[in-house]
């Protein structure tokens, strides 16, 4: 059975993850319920006709793919598969308004094909004119894990031998406003708002496009293997741990064998128990990690979390910024990445250092 490199990645976030050392330029914005993303100079990798026509998450992603792939020194891949929880959201919006202001009549078709969610994808795939396998998956916040999932049993089974897999959402007006009605976002003037030990309801509000390339060699390049990926959807906070444990003991591997935990706190302490519950339990002498103070919260956003534990594989360093607790480790080989949005879609990453 074939295993799964990541030999590339490219990262569009709200914080200068492109042209930088990992996490060196960080910008943490505490009063600030959406952040805003940090966007690259579109024109170097689209041609100016093409972008105003693209929604964000398109060009975004188109960015992140092509880093990830010039990075793992790639022209052109086996398959391309996409996580996305929104879509094309802003395009979706432009749509649904114009069918209202136009009385369903003299409707452009523009907005509606660019709104679907297999946009990028699609979009990828025409400007490396690759005819090859092209999914899409919309799973909520397990979007990305079924995206890398479905990558690794194409590697494993050699259907394919390279793979670029992303996890892309955006904002949009409309849609933010109805989070913050339904109380998914947080409060205006209620700031600030830290992501650790938060006392509200609620999160902080991201976007972004990160993308990696999967291949079924090491190289030079390589950060990190994928060893296992597991999706779970609903769990009380007791299951977790017993989880985690058969999760670790199906990959020969228990608790004291990881070398640091990415957690996905997002500051909403109606949720975050599921996270401290095994903080201050069985990973408490386990250097901890979390990054959506960074990021912000957003369906995709635990492919900001890969981006993160593989640069800890290969640069061997935890960033002061992102570390919950002191403890630290001399060597990182293993870490374990876990996700869950509102208590629901529970997802385990394992990564090693090969």
């Amino acid at each position: 059975m074939k295993k799964t490199y990541i030999n590339g990645l490219g990262c569009i976030s709200a914080q200068k993850t492109f042209d930088t050392v990992f996490l060196e330029e960080v910008e943490v914005l505490e009063n600030s319920i959406l952040l805003p993303l940090k966007t690259p100079v579109y024109k170097d990798f689209i041609s100016p006709v093409a972008i105003r026509r693209m929604a964000k998450g398109v060009k975004n992603s188109i960015v992140a793919s092509t880093l990830a792939l010039k990075e793992a020194q790639l022209d052109t891949i086996d398959a391309i598969i996409t996580g996305t929880g929104m879509g094309c959201i802003e395009d979706s919006e432009k749509f649904l308004k114009a069918i209202l202001d136009n009385n369903e009549e003299f409707l452009t078709p523009t907005s509606f094909i660019q709104s679907t969610h297999n946009t990028v994808g699609g979009q990828i795939a025409l400007g490396l004119q690759c005819k090859a396998y092209n999914v899409t998956f919309v799973n909520g916040s397990v979007s990305f894990e079924s995206a890398l999932l479905d990558a690794k049993m194409k590697i494993e089974e050699e259907e394919a031998t390279s793979i670029l897999i992303g996890g892309v959402d955006e904002i949009s007006d409309y849609t933010t406003s109805l989070f913050k009605l339904a109380g998914y976002i947080k409060q205006e003037l209620e700031g600030p708002y830290p992501v650790l030990n938060s006392t509200t309801k609620g999160v902080v509000y991201g976007e972004g496009a990160t993308f990696f390339v999967l291949e079924d060699k090491k190289r030079e390049q390589t950060y990190a293997e994928v060893l296992d990926v597991e999706i779970l959807n609903q769990l009380d906070v007791e299951e977790v741990e017993d989880k985690i444990i058969a999760f670790l003991k199906s990959n020969t591997l228990q608790i004291s064998d990881i070398d640091a935990v990415i957690l996905g706190y997002n500051g909403d302490v109606e949720f975050d128990g599921f996270y401290k519950n095994i903080s201050e339990k069985s990973f408490v002498k386990i250097p901890q990690v979390y990054y959506k103070h960074l990021s912000g919260e957003y369906n995709t956003a635990s492919a900001f979390g890969l981006f993160v534990g593989a640069n800890i594989i290969k640069t061997q360093n935890i960033p002061d910024v992102i570390k919950i607790n002191a403890v630290e480790k001399s060597d990182y080989k293993t870490i374990l990445l876990y996700n869950q949005y509102r208590g629901i879609d529970h997802s385990f990453t394992l990564i090693s250092r090969c």
